[in-house]
């Protein structure tokens, strides 16, 4: 048994993140076609392992910005999921008024400080509240959620190179999912390549692992995390991980050629949740029943989530210019 998840109470935090993010998001595929949900969607599903350990290792004063496939980042940080829902719905009791959808989530009550459509765009976002943080000589850190295209912007590299020099409170969550669309890595990266080798060439100190591995993803976390806590500066780490539908969309999309349907089975087996509760199982820590009951309870937040969002009212009319620098 491993020596670092040996916390019951975060045993259980990771076990009810994997299954709201996963149901959730599989409820989300399931009425998109309804034409309810009028905005882009980015699905995190196969891709829970990593956000869901990190889940019990951040306080609320940590803050944490996202990508445009931020769900999971969201709901890990402890965002309402309720919210999130009305937000996809376009309603006003949306997380960003229902201006934003699927890709534009905040919570700032548990320090989730936004997510954005444009690739590296909150990363900058993340060192500049990291700086803020060490400035004020507060104990939270930053969490910057990235992918593997995101290390393709100029912008990180610059933020990265800033980080370093400061000893800035900030990680770096990297979850390589191999493809950016439907570019793999080979067309992208010069082979032999290794983004978190080349991260750690600027000064930042870089690992890498398996996202789908939760336990792993946990102790790897908590080492970095501690390590930043304790002054040490920025911290990266590469996850690799495998996303399950189609980049954009509620659809399964193997048809398309740009990845076989071999891979996709080799990675599926690998998947997270059922790897976690194997993990479980075998440490005798919890029972199939216990996970049924946990699993009811997510259920129904989940359909409790959808229910509000289809009851809550859209945004007023004479609302329109509200939120809006000029």
């Amino acid at each position: 048994m491993t020596q670092l998840l040996n916390n019951e109470a975060h045993q259980l935090k990771v076990l009810k993140t994997l299954y709201l993010i996963r149901d959730l998001e599989e409820e989300i595929a399931k009425r998109y076609p309804e034409g309810k949900m009028r905005c882009p969607t980015h699905l995190s599903i196969g891709q829970e392992g990593v956000p869901s350990a990190l889940a019990p290792l951040l306080f609320s004063y940590d803050l944490a910005v996202s990508t445009h496939r931020a769900h999971a980042h969201y709901l890990a940080k402890g965002g309402c999921p309720k919210a999130m829902i009305a937000e996809i719905y376009g309603k006003a009791t949306g997380c960003s008024g229902g201006r934003g959808g699927s890709m534009h989530l905040i919570d700032e009550s548990v320090g989730f400080k936004g997510s954005t459509a444009i690739v590296g765009n909150t990363i900058p976002i993340g060192v500049g509240l990291a700086l803020s943080q060490q400035i004020k000589s507060e104990q939270g850190i930053s969490v910057v959620f990235v992918g593997d295209g995101a290390l393709e912007e100029g912008v990180f590299y610059e933020s990265a190179n800033f980080a370093a020099l400061k000893k800035l409170p900030v990680l770096f969550v990297c979850e390589n999912n191999l493809y950016s669309v439907y570019s793999p890595l080979k067309n992208r990266q010069p082979e032999g390549r290794k983004l978190y080798k080349m991260v750690e060439a600027i000064g930042i100190k870089s690992t890498h692992a398996d996202g789908n591995n939760v336990v792993e993803c946990y102790e790897i976390l908590q080492e970095k995390i501690n390590l930043i806590r304790a002054g040490s500066g920025p911290q990266f780490i590469e996850f690799d991980t495998y996303r399950w539908r189609e980049h954009c969309g509620p659809n399964y999309d193997n048809d398309l050629g740009y990845r076989t349907a071999q891979e996709f089975d080799n990675w599926k087996v690998r998947e997270p949740i059922a790897r976690y509760e194997n993990w479980l199982l075998e440490n005798t820590l919890f029972t199939q029943n216990h996970f049924s009951q946990i699993r009811g309870q997510v259920t129904g937040l989940v359909q409790e989530s959808f229910e509000f969002a289809e009851s809550s009212p859209f945004p007023d009319v004479s609302t329109v210019n509200d939120y809006i620098y000029r």
